[in-house]
């Protein structure tokens, strides 16, 4: 009887135990953290929600954030009431998007990140049980996949662009390309060699990774999307300040103002469709290296065009949701398939009009049946889909409709992320 009472006590002990969580480091380039008003929300709300699931999250990120050009002031007290621990990668920084100090920045934040990882596992041989990794920037990335690879737990690709392909929108210069984006083909082929796991921001980065190696993996793919009560708690706290006038039309853009995206043909369909649409305004929300060549541009032919600048995502948000229309304006050849701004214009419930050219989106614009395509650098037919669509109120309230019921079933974070989590469970 003794012996019983004593093994019953034992094994109460042992359940009683509190287990062990899963550590999970997932790590980040660009993330808008604390009081910051720029950058990505995606590793920020993966982060949290991993937390909730129950998992020991440790977010590693850049010391320099990427939208404000500018070093963080790592000692603020917002980086540290967070419910995952942050801790910075130290990062020189640059000034441009593309340019060569961009690309020696990363390298070194790859070196130091090597370092970190490496001085973490020889502590604790368990210091992590997966590690979630962004790519690009590809170095980044490799070093999270070797990391993983070398200490015998499951690395988690998150594609959410293709670098170098997306880098020859910018740079295209036979052979010189071919040399000078050869690293990034490497660090990239590595990286997708080694992974356990793919998240994409489409299909197509989903099944990037398969080109680069021979065995199977498992992938999801989960739209950037957008925190759906977010959005629209901006859009009912700026009703007052984003005002449309009785009699104007709105066709809006937000985002960046850079090579990828073509700004210049908008502007030129804007002064186009103005006679034969009453009270036309194009918006454009957002900055970027072309902003004073595209306000010349607007300038010179008298297109009814206003550049809002740099926009907060709440205020941004409020301008979206009072548009008549919303432009998806990328340029011929883009490599962009599913951008982060999708999400924020399904949200808004207006139809939109895309032009760019990936076949996947190209198909969903269709199917799903919340805007129309047209043909990029074409001003004359995205011209006509502008006429044709400030006709049709009643088919505007159709697609707007569709819309918001896309962005409510397949881009708000708080549902759709859920995905990534049963991914992790499943590799561990």
């Amino acid at each position: 009887m003794l012996l019983y009472f004593r093994t019953m006590n034992t094994l109460s002990n042992t359940h009683h135990a509190p287990a062990r969580k899963q550590r999970i480091a997932v790590v980040t380039m660009g993330v808008k953290l604390g009081d910051e008003t720029r950058g990505y929300t995606r590793f920020r709300f993966l982060s949290e929600l991993l937390v909730r699931e129950g998992f020991d999250v440790t977010l590693f990120t850049s010391s320099f954030q990427h939208w404000e050009k500018a070093q963080r002031d790592i000692e603020k007290a917002c980086y540290r009431d967070l419910p995952y621990r942050v801790v910075f990668i130290p990062e020189p920084g640059y000034k441009k998007n593309l340019d060569l100090a961009r690309i020696m920045s990363h390298r070194k934040a790859a070196k130091n990140l090597r370092r970190m990882l490496t001085e973490r596992f020889a502590a604790d041989a368990r210091a992590f049980d997966l590690i979630y990794a962004e790519i690009p920037p590809n170095d980044v990335a490799r070093v999270c996949a070797e990391t993983a690879h070398e200490h015998g737990i499951p690395f988690v690709a998150d594609v959410n662009d293709l670098w170098p392909e997306a880098m020859r929108m910018v740079v295209n210069v036979p052979v010189v390309s071919d040399i000078a984006f050869r690293p990034f083909a490497r660090d990239a082929h590595r990286v997708y060699e080694l992974l356990s796991g793919a998240v994409g921001t489409s299909d197509e980065y989903a099944a990037r990774p398969a080109a680069d190696r021979e065995e199977p993996y498992e992938r999801v793919t989960v739209y950037v999307g957008n925190n759906l009560a977010a959005f629209d708690e901006g859009v009912c706290e700026n009703a007052d300040a984003v005002v449309k006038p009785a009699g104007e039309f709105w066709v809006t853009y937000a985002g960046t103002l850079g090579a990828s995206y073509d700004l210049s043909t908008l502007v030129q369909a804007a002064k186009l469709a103005e006679p034969q649409v009453s009270g036309l305004r194009v918006k454009i929300l957002g900055d970027g290296p072309d902003r004073d060549k595209l306000t010349e541009l607007a300038s010179s032919i008298g297109a009814p065009v206003d550049f809002l600048g740099y926009t907060p995502y709440d205020r941004m948000a409020a301008w979206l949701a009072a548009s008549d229309i919303t432009v998806n304006s990328l340029v011929h050849g883009a490599a962009q398939s599913i951008v982060t701004k999708i999400g924020d214009y399904l949200a808004a419930g207006i139809p939109m009009i895309n032009t760019g050219e990936s076949p996947e989106f190209c198909s969903k614009v269709e199917a799903d049946g919340f805007g129309v395509n047209v043909a990029p650098g074409n001003a004359s037919e995205l011209t006509q889909a502008i006429v044709k669509l400030a006709a049709h109120p009643s088919s505007r309230k159709i697609m707007g409709a569709k819309a918001r019921d896309i962005a409510c079933r397949q881009f708000d974070q708080a549902h759709s992320y859920q995905t990534i989590v049963e991914l992790i469970r499943n590799l561990l």
